[in-house]
């Protein structure tokens, strides 16, 4: 959250910062008890599916805009998060719940 603040305070634009404005523009909802790990894991992979997609959104306009700074840092973000959805799902397959 920081390192992406940061960003946008360096392109001399307000970032989001109130509980109330990201629970109102959240694409990512959160789960309540949950206490099967199986499950927890699951929306875990749900969430990384929603801000994957998001984040390639992100990549492809700051591409057109020349924004290196941006696209190197959503670039970087895809890469791990697709390393651990590899790994949660590899999880769940030899759990057999996919």
């Amino acid at each position: 959250m920081d390192e992406i603040a940061e960003r946008i305070l360096t392109l001399g634009v307000t970032p989001l910062h109130t509980f109330t404005d990201y629970k109102k523009t959240a694409k990512i909802k959160s789960v309540k008890n949950v206490s099967d790990g199986k499950e927890g894991v699951q929306s875990i992979l749900d969430a990384f599916e929603i801000l994957i997609v998001r984040q390639r959104e992100l990549l492809n306009i700051s591409a057109d805009a020349g924004d290196e700074g941006t696209n190197a840092l959503m670039s970087d973000y895809v890469r791990e998060q697709e390393k651990l959805v590899w790994m949660y799902s590899a999880f769940l397959k030899k759990n057999k719940i996919i």
